[in-house]
C-alpha cells in the first residue's frame, strides 16, 4: 500500500475519505445489479413463466453474491486491510493465495449442491410444471460456471481491502457490457431462452476474473502475487471468521427462501411480482456493500495500525451514510413502484404485486441498510457476533410470523409483506443497540 493511500485512510477526514472510497464501490455495485435488471428485462420479453422460474433460483444467486462478495470476500478484505495497516506485506500475499483456494473449494461445493438438489429446492418453494422446468434449466446452467462469480468477487474484495476501489469498478463495468451482449445473443438469436440466461452471467464473469488476475499479476497492485505456502496462521482465521460471516448470509437467504415458499403458493403473478420486488432488495445489498467495502478498508487499516476508536467513528459514519442512501431508494420504490416493476413486465397483475410489496416493505429499507452496513464494519473491527445474532432474530420473526399466518389461513400477500417489514425494522434497531452498548461503547 502506498504511503499516500495509507495516510489518507488513517488521517484523512472520515466522511470525505469514505465518500471517495465508496463512490466507485457504489457505482460498481449498481453495475453488478444491472446484470439482474438486464436479465430480468430480457426474460420479461419471453413471458411470466420465465420470470417466475428465475424467481425460484434468485435466492441462490443472492446467496452466491453474499457469500463470495459479502461474507468470504468481506473477511478477505478486512484481513488484507489489517495486514497492510500493520505493514505486513508477506501476510497480505498469503491472504491472496488462501482466498483463491477458499473460493475455488466453496464454488465447487455450491455447484454440486445446486446440480444435485436444486430441482428439489425449487419444488419446495412452490415451483411446478413449466415454472419448475424453467427454474431447473436456468439453475443448472448458472451452477456449471458459478466458480467465475466466486473468483471475481473474492479478487475484487481483496483489491478493495487494499484501498483500491477503482479497478473493481472498471472490471464490473466491462462485465456488465459483456453480459448484456452475451445474454442477448444466447437468449434470442441462439434461441436458448432461459437456459441462455443461465450461461450468460458466468461467461461474463469469466472475462472479468481474467482482467483482475492480469492486474494482480502485473505487480502494480498493493498486494503482490508471489508463490508460497498457505499456512494455518492465515487460513484458520479466515475460515473461522468466514464461517461466522457465512452464517449471516445463510440466515439472510433462509429468510428469502421462506418468504418465497409462502408467496409461491399464492399464485404465479404474486411469485413473479415478489421476485421483481426482491430484485430491488438485491440492488440494495450491493449499494450497502459499496459503502461497506469502503468501511472494511478504512476500518481495517485503522485497526491494524492500533487506532480502534477512530475505526469505530468511521463505522458509525458509514452506517448512517448507507441508511440514507438505501432509505431514499426504498421510499422512491414505495411511492412509484412502476418505475421499478415496469423495467421487467407490463402485465397488470404482476405490476400490482410489485406495488404491494414495495409499498409495504420499501419504507423500511433504511433499517436494512443500517444493519447490514454495520455488519460489514464489524468485519474490520472483529465484532461480527452481534450482527449475526440480529440476523438470526430477524429470521425468527419471519418464521414465527409466517407460521402463524399459514396456521390461521391468514397468509395474504399483504400480511406476509408486513411481517417482512417488521423484521427488517427490528434488525436495524437491534444491531445499533447491541453494538453501541457492547463492543463499540466508548
Amino acid at each position: 500500500m502506498s504511503d499516500a493511500r495509507r495516510t489518507r485512510l488513517l488521517d484523512g477526514p472520515i466522511l470525505k475519505t469514505l465518500a471517495v472510497l465508496a463512490v466507485p464501490n457504489i457505482a460498481a455495485s449498481f453495475l453488478q445489479s444491472g446484470m439482474s435488471v438486464v436479465e430480468g428485462a430480457y426474460l420479461g420479453w419471453l413471458g411470466t413463466v420465465e420470470l417466475a422460474g428465475v424467481a425460484l433460483v434468485f435466492p441462490l444467486l443472492m446467496l452466491t453474491n453474499m457469500l463470495s462478495g459479502g461474507a468470504i470476500g468481506g473477511v478477505v478484505a478486512g484481513a488484507t486491510a489489517r495486514a497492510l495497516g500493520a505493514d505486513d506485506d508477506a501476510r497480505a500475499q498469503e491472504i491472496l493465495r488462501a482466498a483463491v483456494l477458499i473460493a475455488l473449494a466453496l464454488a465447487t461445493v455450491m455447484a454440486l449442491a445446486i446440480l444435485g438438489f436444486g430441482r428439489a429446492l425449487y419444488g419446495l418453494l412452490g415451483g411446478e410444471g413449466v415454472v419448475l422446468e424453467a427454474a431447473d434449466l436456468y439453475g443448472d446452467r448458472l451452477a456449471a460456471g458459478i466458480f467465475t462469480l466466486w473468483q471475481f468477487n473474492v479478487l475484487a474484495s481483496l483489491l478493495r481491502g487494499s484501498g483500491d476501489t477503482i479497478r473493481p469498478a472498471i472490471a464490473l463495468g466491462c462485465v456488465l457490457v459483456l453480459h448484456a451482449v452475451i445474454a442477448w445473443v444466447l437468449i434470442f438469436p441462439a434461441g436458448l431462452g432461459i437456459a441462455g440466461a443461465g450461461l450468460a452471467m458466468p461467461l461474463a464473469y469469466l472475462f472479468g476474473t481474467l482482467g483482475l488476475s492480469a492486474w494482480l499479476l502485473s505487480g502494480r497492485a498493493a498486494v503482490l502475487v508471489k508463490p508460497g505456502p498457505v499456512t494455518g496462521r492465515v487460513l484458520v482465521p479466515l475460515l473461522r471468521q468466514g464461517t461466522l460471516a457465512a452464517t449471516q448470509s445463510a440466515l439472510t437467504i433462509s429468510m428469502a427462501l421462506i418468504v418465497t415458499a409462502i408467496i409461491g403458493r399464492l399464485g404465479t403473478h404474486w411469485l413473479a411480482g415478489y421476485g421483481i420486488g426482491a430484485r430491488l432488495e438485491l440492488l440494495m445489498i450491493p449499494v450497502i456493500f459499496g459503502v461497506g467495502g469502503a468501511l472494511i478498508a478504512m476500518v481495517g487499516v485503522n485497526v491494524g495500525a492500533g487506532r480502534r476508536q477512530r475505526a469505530i467513528r468511521v463505522a458509525w459514519t458509514g452506517g448512517a451514510m448507507a441508511a440514507c442512501i438505501v432509505g431514499s431508494i426504498g421510499l422512491i420504490g414505495s411511492v412509484a413502484p412502476d418505475l421499478w416493476g415496469g423495467l421487467f413486465t407490463r402485465d397488470p397483475e404482476t405490476l400490482a404485486a410489485v406495488a404491494t410489496y414495495l409499498g409495504i416493505v420499501g419504507p423500511f429499507y433504511a433499517f436494512f441498510g443500517l444493519g447490514l452496513c454495520l455488519y460489514f464494519a464489524s468485519q474490520g473491527l472483529g465484532s461480527m457476533v452481534w450482527p449475526v445474532v440480529g440476523t438470526l432474530l430477524r429470521l425468527l420473526i419471519v418464521v414465527a410470523g409466517g407460521t402463524a399466518l399459514v396456521a390461521t389461513d391468514a397468509a395474504t400477500p399483504q400480511a406476509v409483506f408486513a411481517v417482512v417489514a417488521a423484521a427488517m425494522a427490528f434488525y436495524g434497531m437491534f444491531i445499533v443497540a447491541a453494538l453501541r452498548l457492547g463492543p463499540w461503547r466508548s
